[in-house]
């Protein structure tokens, strides 16, 4: 008998507990070899100062077990709290969100009957990172960030995933026709990763079109990769119409950690009824035994549950008169389940983990990519400023650029105002001033301190100020729309 592998979990918040106790008592029914660590995260140590809601003492127990079963959790709005979820996704480095969305027609009610979709999303960067600002009476600000190492490790993680699980295409959203240099990034490094797959489709798409065809078309789509942001509005789309929310689990994949999880809130209306459907949080703990290597205690489970959902076994969110044939409670709807171990759907696919098979793929590669030249040609000045347009900003400062900058252009909210702006261009508070050295010599930091502070001596409110650079010659910053 080998020593059962150390889970940590926790209960959560809303509904979180009453899953939780339903998934475990599947995991331990199931003869899974597994040993529970339990910590507590959430409302409840919001509620005691720990702002991120977790206590030291859980992170150890993290690093110790190295894979976390999660119930669903609250995070309380406003008052600086910061998502658990993403605290704990960048801490640990789990880059890769993994979501199937599957459908189970004809017993669960939808109208993509063959739909089976993965969306594979990067979950570290992006406006996810949380880098807010608020400049102004009436501008705020939030950071988005791409890098190529996120994009190549998720990107390179679509792939491998594709080709273990016999997937023929994998499809990236993007919105590089907007975020140029942002999403660009993210498309020119599918397309090279890309090329190292021939036995695998591919193709990109605009995020709008490609949801648009996701929620009317699913079937067309089979691995889709893509942003932080998009993904996790995309995939509660997939598997909410694959017959309801509830129905998907999710796994979130590092080189060191994993957490598993359903992709669900907390729901707290419905905590303690005693309706909640488990089957969420039951599917991310088969990923979850996938991962680890317990394929026989996976394919057990998840098999029992395609039963009883051909059975007609259902919750109140996806029961349907004519269909279904009895409507139970979270807790009957676990047992049913164990009542059913060892069985096999008739009608549905059934499922299928070789042993030794591992959902996740550890120590992906970086490229080596060559460094670029690197040459500052300028700045961006944000300024705090009620009041005028685009010209009478240009002749309040002229006065004060100096010889080694020109004022090149001023945009309001990202629109260019000066020169030539359009009278009907509505201005708030918050504006941007370009300027630029000759071109020829790189401009030196000491030209831009200096530009600061008559800034400052002038009463000029400088709220930001963002280093222009060229990389071989190519500008490495937009250009404002109207530009």
């Amino acid at each position: 008998m080998t020593e059962p592998t150390p889970i940590t979990i926790a209960r959560g918040d809303g509904i979180g507990p009453e899953i939780m106790d339903a998934t475990l008592e599947v995991l331990q029914a199931s003869g899974a070899n597994l040993a529970f660590e339990e910590i507590q995260i959430g409302e409840s140590v919001y509620k005691r100062g720990i702002m991120n809601g977790m206590e030291p003492s859980a992170w150890d127990s993290l690093r110790r077990t190295k894979v976390f079963l999660k119930a669903p959790i609250t995070t309380p709005q406003g008052g600086g709290y910061k998502s658990l979820n993403v605290t704990i996704r960048g801490a640990l480095g789990l880059y890769a969100n993994i979501r199937p969305c599957v459908s189970y027609h004809p017993y669960v009610s939808t109208k993509h009957p063959t739909m089976d979709v993965v969306i594979v999303r990067e979950n570290e960067e992006d406006l996810y990172a949380g880098i807010e600002y608020r400049q102004t009476q009436e501008v705020t600000q939030a950071v988005k960030l791409i890098t190529r190492p996120g994009s190549e490790k998720i990107i390179r993680y679509a792939f491998e995933y594709a080709r273990a699980n016999h997937r023929r295409k994998v499809t990236a959203f993007v919105k590089d026709n907007i975020m140029k240099i942002s999403d660009g990034l993210f498309h020119r490094v599918f397309d090279e990763i890309a090329a190292e797959y021939p036995d695998i489709e591919h193709e990109s798409m605009i995020v709008d079109i490609g949801a648009a065809r996701l929620a009317d078309t699913p079937e067309q789509f089979d691995v889709i990769v893509t942003l932080n942001l998009y993904g996790d509005i995309i995939s509660d789309i997939a598997a909410q119409i694959t017959g309801s929310v509830g129905l998907a689990g999710s796994s979130n994949i590092g080189d060191q950690c994993a957490m598993f999880e359903a992709i669900h809130g907390s729901a707290p209306t419905i905590a303690g009824k005693n309706i909640a459907n488990p089957s969420g949080l039951i599917l991310a703990s088969v990923m979850m035994l996938v991962h680890i290597g317990q394929a026989e205690a996976a394919e057990k489970i998840h098999n029992a549950w395609l039963r009883m959902i051909e059975d007609g076994i259902h919750t109140v969110d996806i029961f349907k008169r004519g269909v279904s044939k009895a409507r139970v409670g979270t807790r009957d709807f676990a047992q049913n389940l164990i009542d059913r171990l060892g069985e096999r759907p008739t009608q549905l696919i059934p499922a299928s983990y070789q042993v030794g098979e591992k959902a996740s793929f550890a120590g992906i590669a970086l490229k080596d990519y060559a460094r670029q030249e690197k040459k500052l040609i300028g700045v961006d000045v944000f300024l705090d400023h009620k009041g005028g347009n685009g010209d009478d900003m240009a002749a309040r400062v002229a006065g004060l650029i100096g010889s080694d900058l020109k004022l090149s252009m001023i945009s309001n909210r990202g629109q260019k105002v000066w020169p030539d702006g359009a009278p009907e261009t509505f201005c708030t508070d918050h504006w941007r001033l370009r300027l630029l050295g000759d071109g020829k010599a790189p401009v030196s930091p000491a030209a831009i301190i200096s530009l600061l502070g008559r800034f400052a001596d002038a009463g000029l409110d400088v709220v930001q100020t963002a280093s222009l650079y060229s990389f071989d010659g190519a500008n490495g910053f937009s250009a404002a729309a109207g530009q």
